[in-house]
């Protein structure tokens, strides 16, 4: 399979797609060579994925009359980078509710969880099996559910669950990273299928088969030599814009 897509418009090299390991070995090299911080990274993530969510879902075009917007959260990073997200929509003015079944136990998931509450975003006890409901009471939902670091083979509750229900929600979603239930690098095969796919840095092989709405990266932070060294071939960002749209 061919790790390139997205030809450029002005005749560069096309987008590349980057495996797991590449994913891993770049963020690790974020945080040891460039000395990033963990939670500073994330929020970088998260502000841009609630910046992308804004792009598409203007407040003024959501079709309820609250700007509800359902985030459901992992135990990993995409479940903070969605905790971050969540937070980043309340001030822009959404309402946001999180679903968040497995809290990690690490002070930075905490802290993110506590900033959240303080808001006043409320956090959902458990996600309502009649999909329906969750149909009628929000707009959108926000996918930061299962990330680069799940293994989707081996998936158990409360995700095997959630991911049944999450795959007969009609409303549309937004998936970060890698939309939950997809192999990250052979795709879907028992995922979901979101209308709005955010790529975190860069995106990953599984991207290849995205058949949504709108695509976007949200990279722009990566460092030139960074770029280059993995041959990501990053579109050019318009103005000031954290996220690009493919």
């Amino acid at each position: 399979m061919s790790n390139s897509g997205f030809e450029k418009k002005d005749g560069q090299e096309p987008l590349k797609y980057i495996s797991k390991q590449e994913a891993e070995a770049l963020e690790t090299e974020l945080l040891e060579d460039y000395r990033f911080g963990k939670q500073q990274l994330i929020e970088i993530l998260g502000h841009s994925c609630a910046m992308a969510v804004t792009k598409v879902y203007p407040l003024k075009t959501l079709p309820k009359k609250q700007p509800t917007v359902l985030i459901i959260c992992g135990s990993k990073q995409n479940g903070a980078i969605g905790l971050i997200c969540a937070r980043n929509l309340r001030t822009f003015d959404y309402e946001p509710t999180i679903f968040y079944p497995k809290r990690s136990v690490e002070s930075m998931y905490k802290d993110l969880t506590i900033q959240c509450e303080k808001m006043d975003i409320p956090f959902l006890s458990y996600l309502p099996t009649e999909v329906q409901l969750i149909n009628d009471a929000y707009n959108l939902v926000v996918d930061a559910a299962l990330g680069v670091e799940e293994d989707t083979g081996e998936l158990n509750e409360p995700w095997v669950t959630i991911l049944a229900i999450m795959k007969q929600i009609k409303i549309p979603i937004i998936s970060l990273d890698i939309p939950s239930g997809w192999d990250i690098e052979a795709g879907n095969s028992e995922g979901i299928n979101p209308e709005v796919l955010i790529s975190l840095s860069a995106p990953k092989t599984c991207a290849i088969h995205f058949s949504g709405k709108h695509h976007f990266i949200a990279g722009r932070f990566l460092p030139y030599d960074i770029q280059k060294k993995y041959d990501l071939n990053l579109p050019k960002y318009p103005g000031t814009e954290c996220v690009v749209e493919l």
